[in-house]
């Protein structure tokens, strides 16, 4: 049987009931792929027996070397960085595919999906705008890891880290839609409490990428105006523009919003997973701390990058919260401080220190 047989809530939830009996799947699916490969009825009857969390973790295994020959052969590193916001979809789609075919209740599945769907567009339209798709384009950051270690070294990297750890993160991370399946065998088909909480918390932190994404865009496109130019675009001050980086709207309160609602993201997706199954906690915990110190790594080494090239970023960064507001800082995240008064303000001020003199 490819499901488990679940008798309570917190049993969707137990490793050793859903994931352990599955496991010598691994091992035989390869054969029976080659075996069936070139007959529908018998693939149909394969995906359906095959446990559906194992057949997404072997699509990842196999997708790792295809992604290590493709980046080596290219010299391109971002192989996977192409695949980051299309993933992830990909397989709640296949969980949510899974259970509409054996005739499970799919509301709680099909409003994740659809959630999921949005946040693959908002992500996949930035990388876009941004030329990520185009020949050639790839993330600075492999360039700068890439000058610092032996090619060797960086070659085993791209193995180990790049290609299967990330492959592998990306599938790990909607572990717990699978739970979410296993509960549909149990729950009514309908949405509770937590289920719309969850869902909707889910699009606020999707519009909040959007806003922060944006901003920066904006930004970088009035910045690079200007270098061009040497004039200062609308709504924005000459001062910012020199500082080089964004540091207002969202980003005075934090130093990547974006990054911040992104982890909050598949945080609340593996809490949602809690909340329906009723435990606490549960094994999928595992890939959404990966997450979380996937985004710890990648910020530290951007901000590095950054820190080096505006000198200001190291004031920016005492301001700031890396993710999260600064409470303890006084000082204003956009800098506010540091910019001029208008000029009624300036002369109002300077007639009123003249009247002091006088009465002096």
């Amino acid at each position: 049987m490819a499901l488990p047989v679940v008798q309570t809530l917190g049993d969707c939830s137990d490793w050793s009931l859903t994931v352990s009996p599955y496991i010598g799947q691994i091992y035989n699916l390869p054969q029976q792929l080659l075996q069936s490969w070139n007959n529908p009825t018998e693939l149909r009857a394969l995906y359906l027996a095959t446990n559906p969390l194992i057949s997404a973790f072997m699509f990842a295994l196999a997708l790792a070397p295809l992604v290590l020959v493709v980046s080596e052969f290219n010299k391109n590193y971002s192989q996977v960085d192409r695949l980051w916001s299309i993933l992830p979809t990909l397989y709640n789609a296949h969980f949510v595919t899974y259970a509409h075919l054996i005739g499970l209740p799919t509301q709680r599945l099909d409003n994740l999906l659809a959630v999921s769907t949005v946040w693959s567009l908002r992500l996949t339209f930035n990388y876009f705008r941004k030329g990520g798709y185009n020949i050639g384009s790839e993330d600075y950051r492999w360039a700068t890891l890439k000058s610092w270690v032996p090619g060797w070294a960086f070659f085993l990297f791209n193995i180990i880290f790049i290609s299967f750890i990330q492959s592998i993160l990306l599938f790990a991370i909607t572990a717990p839609t699978y739970v979410l399946l296993l509960t549909s065998r149990l729950l009514p088909n309908n949405l509770s409490t937590a289920d719309i909480i969850c869902s909707r918390f889910l699009l606020v932190l999707i519009t909040i990428e959007f806003f922060a994404d944006q901003q920066q865009w904006d930004f970088q496109k009035a910045k690079k105006s200007y270098l061009e130019t040497a004039k200062v675009p609308h709504k924005y001050n000459q001062i910012d523009l020199d500082r080089g980086f964004v540091a207002s709207g969202l980003w005075s309160w934090s130093r990547h919003p974006n990054f911040a609602a992104e982890q909050a993201v598949w945080v609340t997706i593996y809490q949602w997973g809690c909340l329906t199954s009723d435990v606490l906690y549960n094994w999928t915990a595992t890939a959404a701390v990966a997450y979380l110190l996937l985004f710890q790594g990648s910020t530290w080494l951007t901000e590095l990058l950054t820190a080096g090239k505006y000198p200001e970023y190291k004031e920016y960064q005492k301001r700031v919260g890396r993710f999260l507001p600064k409470l303890s800082s006084k000082l204003p995240g956009d800098f506010s401080d540091q910019k001029a008064k208008p000029k009624a303000e300036v002369e109002k001020n300077g007639k009123g220190e003249k009247k002091k003199a006088i009465k002096r």
